[in-house]
């Protein structure tokens, strides 16, 4: 191949082969069949013969994608479908006269779909721009590196599903024993906002701010998570923008963490004598009852001890069989890796859930934050 054309090739795939680009393709086409089949009834009717089935499944897969477009696309976008499917030439018949008309619809009605199509794109841009700043925003409420805490080794991560997460996490100093002191306790959370992209992270953003400012108040961890929750139902649409999350306070002089688990994924606590135990003890979600009650559990971290708090989205990540990695497949990384400390084993954690996806997309966002008892 000359070099002009392969650097024309090489600027058009982006440098991705014919597989990763076949791969890509069949992962954006699943996602978008997705998108519009999740608001069209597509089951068939008693009785309904195959083609007026197929026909009606086409129709309103049609009219989901018009209706996406502004008023004014989809008038563009159906001239364009009439210019492309009408003939290009009539022939007029008269006494003594024969005469052909013809007309260049077809190239109108290409062009036509490419107006359509720039002005998309031009949207898709502005909104790349704009969802690129939101990125940043959120990467700058979020931890870059976990704080020194006493005792602990701690290593966090996050995969959004978007280019924003719904996912939050958190490690930071929560009160001093008195004015100048270390601090006595830190909170550690982890919570995953119902939904995903800018939704889900707009609602994560007002969960790290309320977090922030009612932590700073004196209170057990069942009055914070009480408070948060009464916040949350604020903003929650009636339940229906409800949070999960894992709140824990952790003393280093006691060693203790006292948690609260809000409808999450219960951690996973590794003891250092092989032992596994769940950290369930909580309430329901954030957001769904505002008067809910919150419990607390208490377990105390002996040397060795190794914590995993994680989002749905770990466990519930699927390959191409649809299968989940699920909790067991954790386990077995978390058993087979006990020794190593969070910064070697959250990559490892990582690496092996990307290998059990493959090609298949990512339905949800992925946050991991171990801890460590040294």
């Amino acid at each position: 191949m000359p070099a002009r054309a392969r650097d024309f090739w090489n600027r058009v795939s982006g440098g991705l082969n014919l597989y990763e680009l076949w791969n890509q393709l069949r992962a954006d086409a699943r996602s978008t069949y997705r998108l519009y089949s999740s608001e069209i009834d597509s089951r068939r009717r008693a009785g309904e013969s195959q083609s007026k089935y197929i026909f009606a499944v086409a129709r309103k897969f049609f009219w989901a994608i018009l209706n996406k477009l502004t008023p004014a696309r989809r008038v563009l976008l159906l001239a364009a479908l009439v210019l492309l499917f009408i003939p290009q030439s009539w022939v007029v018949d008269r006494p003594g006269n024969r005469w052909e008309v013809e007309f260049e619809t077809h190239q109108t009605g290409g062009l036509l779909i490419f107006c359509v199509l720039l002005l998309e794109l031009t949207d898709r841009v502005a909104m790349k721009r704009d969802l690129q700043i939101a990125k940043e925003i959120q990467a700058w409420l979020l931890p870059a590196r976990p704080p020194e805490v006493p005792g602990l080794e701690i290593a966090f991560a996050t995969r959004p599903a978007n280019t924003v997460a719904g996912d939050y996490y958190d490690v930071f100093p929560r009160r001093a024993a008195q004015p100048g002191a270390p601090p006595a306790t830190f909170l550690i959370a982890v919570a995953d906002v119902a939904g995903k992209s800018i939704p889900a992270a707009m609602l994560m953003a007002t969960i790290q701010a309320s977090l922030h400012t009612l932590s700073a108040t004196a209170g057990s961890l069942p009055e914070l998570a009480l408070r948060m929750n009464r916040y949350a139902c604020t903003n929650s649409q009636n339940g229906r923008r409800f949070t999960t999350a894992f709140l824990a306070e952790y003393e280093p002089a006691s060693r203790v963490l006292t948690f609260v688990n809000a409808g999450h994924n219960p951690p996973l606590l590794r003891r250092c004598s092989g032992k596994m135990e769940a950290l369930e003890t909580g309430g329901l979600p954030l957001g769904v009852l505002e008067d809910a009650a919150y419990q607390s559990g208490a377990v105390t971290l002996a040397s060795g001890d190794l914590l995993a708090i994680f989002t749905d989205g770990v466990v519930e990540a699927e390959n191409v069989q649809g299968q989940e990695y699920s909790q067991t497949r954790l386990l077995a990384v978390l058993e087979a890796n006990a020794a190593a400390p969070p910064t070697i084993l959250l990559p490892t954690i990582l690496f092996d859930i990307a290998r059990f996806v493959g090609s298949a997309p990512q339905h949800d966002d992925v946050t991991l934050l171990l801890l460590k008892a040294a």
